[in-house]
């Protein structure tokens, strides 16, 4: 489970075990706090995790988990949480695969948060970024062949169009979703989609999602609009609701006339209407049951009820 309600039946039922995840969004669409909620599930699943930190001091995340109903620093002593904070500008590939390694199999750990991939590459030596994706795929490549599922999140920038990752990394992971801001109604809103899962279907539809005191709260998709990846979506044209749900149209302009016109005779319709009163008696006598017209001996009287009511 990712630990976010919703996003796992979006992704075909959750990250595969053994597998890897990407989130890719820009500055504030909240993927720490996905990533939080991720390592929040699996403790609360018995299932230990490693969290590799390289931008925000360990001390925020403990604080942030207490929102998601898991004590991070009991976890921590029960053994079932590490979270590694790697300095910047200082290491080799070798040294951060080794330090998630060795917690890994100290604590046992079935679930690994690196946060971020952009901050991974700033905090490695100047002399190993060059080959950054190739020490990504081998830390990655690592970790799941021991069975361990990865959560990474990946910043990247608001551009027209859907961008997945800026370090073109998506080759090396099972799942990918991606975060955007589009401007809805006048108001700046967060969305999400999922756009790769291998091997298994998933939902092809953007949800719009709130950061809350207490994670993440998925929203309704974004069916009714179209041109989500330009930023800038339209809403689409909904089909015009008939004036008389379950009404055929000459029923429709029978009810009209009566609307118009008061009280009337069979007879009296039939003439404005056009209609032989063999053809408008059971037209007549369906209105009234459907409750659109009232019937006081022999006039009959239309009822305005339109389809909003």
């Amino acid at each position: 489970s990712t630990g976010v309600p919703g996003l796992d039946e979006m992704m075909g039922g959750g990250v595969p075990v053994g597998g890897s995840m990407i989130l890719a969004g820009p500055t504030g669409t909240g993927k720490t706090t996905f990533a939080t909620q991720f390592a929040a599930a699996g403790i609360r699943q018995g299932e230990p995790c490693v969290i590799a930190v390289f931008e925000e001091h360990p001390e925020d995340y403990l604080e942030r988990a207490t929102s998601y109903g898991v004590d991070f620093r009991e976890a921590e002593r029960q053994n079932k949480l590490r979270i590694i904070y790697l300095r910047p500008l200082d290491l080799s590939v070798d040294e951060t695969l080794e330090g998630i390694r060795v917690s890994v199999k100290e604590i046992g750990a079935t679930r690994v948060v690196i946060d971020s991939i952009s901050g991974f590459e700033m905090a490695l030596a100047p002399t190993f970024r060059e080959d950054f994706r190739e020490s990504l795929y081998r830390l990655v490549g690592a970790l799941t062949g021991l069975g361990v599922t990865v959560f990474m999140t990946v910043e990247v920038t608001e551009q027209e169009g859907l961008q997945f990752t800026n370090n073109r990394v998506s080759f090396l992971t099972d799942v990918i979703v991606i975060q955007r801001y589009v401007e809805i109604e006048g108001q700046l809103r967060k969305v999400l989609a999922v756009v790769k899962m291998r091997g298994s279907s998933h939902s092809g539809d953007f949800r719009a999602y709130e950061i809350t005191g207490s994670g993440v709260l998925l929203r309704e998709g974004l069916r009714n609009y179209h041109g989500i990846t330009t930023g800038v979506p339209t809403g689409r044209l909904q089909p015009r609701q008939p004036a008389y749900p379950g009404l055929t149209e000459q029923e429709g302009r029978v009810l009209e006339i009566l609307i118009r016109s008061g009280a009337e005779s069979a007879k009296a319709i039939a003439e404005d209407v056009g209609l032989p009163p063999s053809d408008l008696d059971p037209i007549l006598e369906r209105l009234t049951q459907l409750a659109y017209v009232s019937r006081k001996g022999t006039r009959y009287q239309g009822v305005a009820r339109p389809s909003s009511s």
